[in-house]
């Protein structure tokens, strides 16, 4: 089970003990098999207003410990509380923009709401809808506090019509408590806030820091050709690794997964129409540490919580710089270390000024030597992606 709910173990930096807010002793139970002491920045800042029953709009990278923040307050605040109304019906809503997200923080929910009497249900696409449904047949009229995970990116998926139709079969803000957290509080997302929740008080984690701290960058410039070789040579040279491979086109996964394994290294795919079932099995295998390679659209850029992630490889440059900080907030979490490298190639190349104006900084890069490119025993043929912007997809566009 994951322990990459918070990021609070004792560090030169740790901040306030669990053990001085006034918990239940169910809570402080969960709370300690999971191996918690001291809260993170956000965790810090959310817990003393959320405890108190206020909402919070709350701005914080992945990894930073939000889901912890909020679960807490959910399992603190309902067992202050007799159930009024049918025993069976939803106390807590929480939503979130992907599959492996729900799986995720239900995953969290029970590690830290073992010792607590509340069942925790999953809903989402892919598997037994009758099911599903029947865990909520009585509907959400009885929800006491709503949770909105990841909100930007409900609105980069395009869920904000259904997200808002949700919301509205809710009891109105004035009778729950909310809470939202998100990368970015744009003004779409304020705006979420101010319609459907209660003066929330916005909270923000070093926001200047867009990425981790503890995260080396590094960009290889290489030609499309190269990028293979280039990818073996770094994963033969990262032994005993934990690698995510992240790239733009799900064909594109299902190449370099069928070329890693006629090489020699073990890898299996995530993408958006891979069978829910079997996006589990990979997935577990991958956080169990029996498959050392994933290699993933960006479905799996948010969400995924993932203990020892060393190195997160962008084999394609993100379109949206964005999705570079989520991509790269797949390593370097919970206090450890991790590399981010990419591989900036013709076809993807224009993409790398945005994403440091985003980030703030100038990415270090290098041109690989020819001794790191491993060249495939097998390679299938790439697949181009289209023209963009007006620029012809194979032009050289090298930075130097």
């Amino acid at each position: 089970m994951s322990r990459d709910v918070t990021a609070s173990r004792v560090s030169p930096h740790a901040g306030r003990r669990f053990d001085s807010f006034d918990l239940p002793p169910e809570v402080r139970a969960g709370i300690q098999r999971a191996g918690f002491t001291h809260c993170t920045p956000i965790q810090e800042k959310v817990l003393p207003l959320t405890l108190g029953g206020r909402d919070v709009a709350g701005q914080a990278q992945t990894g930073t410990g939000k889901t912890a923040a909020f679960l807490i307050t959910i399992f603190t605040r309902l067992l202050a509380r007799q159930r009024p109304g049918r025993p069976a019906a939803p106390r807590a809503l929480v939503i979130a923009p992907t599959r492996e997200l729900v799986v995720q923080i239900a995953a969290d929910a029970r590690l830290l709401g073992e010792a607590t009497p509340f069942t925790i249900h999953a809903v989402y696409g892919g598997i037994d809808y009758r099911k599903q449904r029947a865990d909520v047949q009585s509907g959400l009229r009885s929800v006491e506090i709503l949770v909105i995970d990841e909100a930007d990116r409900m609105f980069d998926m395009g869920f904000i019509k259904d997200l808002r139709y949700i919301l509205r079969q809710l009891p109105s803000y004035d009778r729950r408590q909310s809470m939202l957290f998100s990368a970015t509080l744009t003004h779409d997302v304020m705006e979420l806030a101010y319609v459907f929740m209660n003066d929330a008080v916005r909270v923000a984690v070093t926001p200047e820091q867009v990425t981790a701290e503890k995260v080396e960058h590094l960009v290889y410039h290489v030609g499309v050709h190269e990028k293979m070789p280039l990818l073996i040579g770094i994963l033969r040279r990262e032994k005993d690794s934990r690698v995510l491979v992240f790239v733009n086109m799900r064909r594109s996964a299902e190449r370099i997964v069928r070329t890693l394994e006629a090489n020699g290294c073990s890898a299996a795919a995530i993408t958006g129409d891979v069978d829910q079932r079997r996006r589990l099995k990979v997935l577990g295998d991958f956080k169990e540490g029996r498959l050392p390679i994933l290699v993933a659209t960006d479905v799996a850029s948010r969400g995924l919580h993932i203990e020892a992630v060393t190195h997160v490889v962008n084999y394609d440059l993100p379109l949206d710089p964005e999705d570079y900080v989520h991509r790269v907030g797949r390593t370097a979490r919970a206090g450890a270390s991790g590399h981010a490298i990419s591989l900036a190639c013709e076809d993807y190349v224009e993409g790398l000024e945005p994403i440091e104006r985003y980030i703030g900084f100038k990415l270090p890069f290098e041109v690989p030597e020819d001794d790191m490119l491993v060249h495939p025993v097998h390679h299938p043929p790439r697949e181009r992606r289209p023209a963009r912007d007006g620029h012809a997809a194979g032009r050289t566009r090298r930075r130097r």
